[in-house]
């Protein structure tokens, strides 16, 4: 598989993109990765890059968005902080991507058993982290809202995180909302589980809805 060329990409609509996504996700999750010349894919992308999304994500070691996507070399940027929290710097890195770089998906990505967020439950205080985990302090309100969501609270609470930092995005982003309304670019929300290796996609705060199969869905708050 070759990764991603000014053409290739040109041609996929934000919906698209988050198939291949998915599509990846699939392939990881079955244990049948894409053949890849990696090295050729270096060579490829040594004049120039053309991601197809951004994602931003946890830094939890076992949620790199290049392996649980089944992506190469130059096919994403990815974005990951303690939390997938939005940031001044993370949200300048998601405008670089959107209005430089020209991705056609943004996504943030939570994931299960997140430690993050179990920290800010717990009102964890460490060093420079402290402020990190204070981000997360809007999704535990939320989470506590009401919601009849059955799955355990702490998952619970990084799906509501999910969607904390895409209202971030929207809010604090006039670039993402620009070309948000023109169709140019998608945003999505979704959560990994650590113990499937599958991606669901969150259907309360995704903008490229059509592209995830029902199967593939997941009811947030």
């Amino acid at each position: 598989m070759r990764t991603l060329t000014k053409e290739s990409r040109a041609g996929l609509t934000p919906a698209e993109m988050l198939r291949v996504l998915l599509a990846g996700n699939a392939r990881f999750a079955n244990n049948l990765k894409a053949n890849r010349d990696l090295q050729l894919q270096v060579q490829a992308t040594a004049q120039g890059q053309y991601p197809g999304a951004v994602i931003l994500s946890c830094m939890d070691s076992r949620t790199s968005a290049e392996l649980v996507f089944d992506q190469g070399l130059g096919d994403i940027f990815s974005i990951r902080i303690a939390g997938n929290v939005v940031t001044p710097d993370v949200l300048g890195s998601i405008e670089y991507a959107v209005a430089a770089a020209g991705v056609k998906l943004v996504m943030v990505l939570g994931h299960t058993a997140c430690g993050a967020v179990a920290g800010a439950c717990d009102k964890v205080r460490m060093g420079n982290l402290t402020g990190t985990l204070e981000r997360i302090a809007p999704a535990i309100r939320r989470a506590n809202g009401g919601s009849n969501d059955p799955r355990p609270y702490l998952d619970r609470v990084a799906a509501a995180n999910v969607c904390v930092s895409i209202d971030e995005i929207l809010e604090q982003s006039p670039i993402v909302r620009e070309r948000l309304a023109s169709g140019a670019v998608g945003l999505a929300g979704a959560m990994y589980n650590v113990s499937t290796g599958l991606v669901e996609v969150m259907n309360a705060c995704a903008y490229a809805l059509e592209a995830a199969p029902a199967a593939a869905r997941l009811q947030v708050v």
